[in-house]
């Protein structure tokens, strides 16, 4: 993924104008497929938020923040709130 908050947070930009998109225009896909898409689209919103909380708290504890990875979406959706 990206390697800066700037780049983070624009592709999180980019992420939610397609999400705003895809739920204003219902008919550009076929409702399976638009679901699809919007359930892909929240695993990445999740991973690049993961990311960035990452690179704050890296930042905290006066690590690198560089060395934060993408984690998986598999672990990324199952934090518990």
């Amino acid at each position: 993924m990206a390697d800066s908050n700037t780049d983070i947070h624009r592709r999180i930009n980019e992420l939610i104008d397609e999400e705003h998109r895809l739920r204003a225009n219902e008919d550009a896909l076929a409702d399976a497929e638009r679901r699809r898409r919007l359930a892909d689209l929240e695993t990445e919103l999740d991973q690049a938020w993961d990311l960035l909380r990452q690179r704050q708290a890296r930042r905290e504890f006066d690590q690198d923040p560089g060395r934060a990875h993408e984690r998986s979406a598999r672990i990324v959706e199952n934090y518990e709130n």
